[in-house]
């Protein structure tokens, strides 16, 4: 009987030091998402508590754009706009492949490219340290390793927001500012643009000017901060953890403990992870900025003022909110048949995938920054989004219409709500081309029948119908 409970002990405590192996084991995968502040926190669960107390009314966006045919598989809509940037940390290992990577990456297509200078800085360069409170307590962990600070430094220093609102007045040389960017985002023909530039001598003109209020506003960067680190020091040390938890168990205990410790080392130690904070910031565009915009800066190529042109160099009127940020991290546990591709091919795929995973992060925290897709297909439901979007089974999407009226206004009316069909999402985590591995480096199977991911819920809707995600 003695020796039936000393082994049946013994099992409870091997149980207890493998769980505990694999929890710590798997705390270097996890995708952390956090925001800025608690009082920003507290500000969005009261809202959402307003909300869900409001009565339910129909969706509505209001923009000008140009008629679409009803049956075209592909529409003009307004998609928000987007700098991106990496921050330079030259003490950070492997960085230069890390860099690479970025430059290299494709941009988010989602997103119109507002990309304006260099879309890197050096962090050294714009440190800002956190000083001690004012009562010599130190300052949190949390607070030590935000960013934040340095990344508002370079953008005052280099007036990126005043770079970003002159892009999207197409300004020149001179300072002279024009219409057709936001013409040709807001999707209006040539003839609408034309019309424009013939009534541009005050403030361009009423009508382009009107989409810029709804177009400016929905700027967004995101200053990535990706940072290599090699596996094999953090399974080293899961190992040694595990071996002192059991030294002081029975033999069988301890051997057993050690074994799992030794094969989980093994599988791990291999490879690398990457580990990505993106800030995501909102260009402030108010009635005020506007206001002193076109009244005191505006000027066109036949009215050059070079007192103008000097203050919109020179002014701090415009500005970059910090929304928040979010964290993740993509794990390859080894090399196996990517090794042909060597280092810089492991380092490349982990940074692309720790960079998707945040972006879909973002989107899913911060509505703002939330994409409107096309359908692609109506039978089955369908749209271009998957896996690297991070979609999930399940996940909501409210369906908008576009819908006009004599002036050509048009309207995103939700017209229903659609869910992601299971085991029917779209594997977009590979270019085309490329050989899909898993996270050890094996090549993996993707089911190339899905074209896209397929959605179940509702019925009427058209491909050019707009999806737009909703918690």
């Amino acid at each position: 009987m003695n020796l039936k409970l000393q082994f049946v002990g013994a099992k409870n405590n091997l149980k207890a030091a493998l769980i505990l192996i694999v929890f710590i084991a798997f705390q270097s995968n996890v995708i952390v998402a956090q925001d800025t502040e608690v009082k920003e926190e507290k500000t969005e669960k009261k809202e959402k508590v307003k909300k869900e107390k409001a009565p339910k009314e129909e969706k509505v966006e209001t923009a000008k754009i140009g008629v679409a045919d009803k049956n075209a598989g592909a529409v003009k809509y307004r998609r928000s706009s987007l700098h991106t940037m990496i921050i330079e940390d030259a003490k950070l290992p492997k960085f230069d492949i890390i860099l690479k990577t970025f430059n290299e990456a494709e941009f988010p297509d989602k997103y119109n490219n507002h990309t304006v200078g260099d879309k890197t800085f050096n962090l050294e360069q714009y440190y800002v340290g956190h000083p001690e409170s004012a009562d010599g307590e130190k300052v949190s962990k949390k607070e030590e390793k935000d960013l934040s600070p340095s990344i508002n430094k370079y953008f005052a220093d280099n007036k990126i927001a005043n770079k970003i609102v002159a892009k999207w007045f197409n300004r020149s040389a001179d300072g002279a500012f024009d219409m057709s960017l936001i013409g040709e985002r807001g999707s209006y023909d040539a003839s609408a643009q034309d019309a424009a530039k013939a009534l541009s001598t005050e403030r361009g003109t009423s009508m382009l000017a009107d989409a810029g209020e709804e177009l400016i506003p929905n700027t967004f960067v995101v200053v990535n901060y990706s940072k290599f680190v090699e596996n094999e020091p953090i399974a080293r040390a899961i190992k040694e953890t595990s071996y002192a938890m059991v030294a002081k168990s029975s033999e069988m205990v301890r051997k057993l403990a050690e074994a799992a410790a030794d094969k989980l080392y093994e599988k791990t130690k291999d490879g690398y992870s990457v580990w990505t904070t993106a800030y995501l910031y909102q260009l402030q565009w108010t009635d005020s900025m506007s206001a002193v915009f076109y009244q005191s800066l505006w000027m066109d190529a036949s009215n050059i003022d070079p007192a103008k042109k000097e203050a919109f160099d020179n002014m701090n009127l415009f500005e970059l909110k910090l929304l928040g940020y979010q964290k993740a991290s993509s794990f390859i546990s080894g090399l196996g048949e990517n090794a042909k591709g060597g280092e810089e091919m492991i380092i490349k795929n982990a940074t692309l995938k720790s960079i998707d995973a945040v972006y879909a992060k973002l989107q899913r925290k911060f509505e703002p920054f939330r994409t409107k897709t096309p359908l692609v297909s109506s039978d089955p439901l369908g749209a271009k989004i998957g896996l690297k979007e991070g979609l999930e089974a399940g996940d909501k999407y409210e369906v908008l219409e576009q819908s006009f009226d004599a002036e050509g206004k048009v309207s995103y009316n939700r017209k229903g709500v659609i869910k992601v069909e299971k085991g029917k999402i779209w594997n977009n985590m590979f270019n085309a081309g490329e050989t899909p591995v898993d996270e050890e480096g094996n090549p993996i199977e993707v089911d190339s029948s899905i074209e896209f991911t397929h959605f179940k819920g509702g019925k009427g809707f058209y491909p050019g119908m707009l999806l737009r995600q909703i918690d």
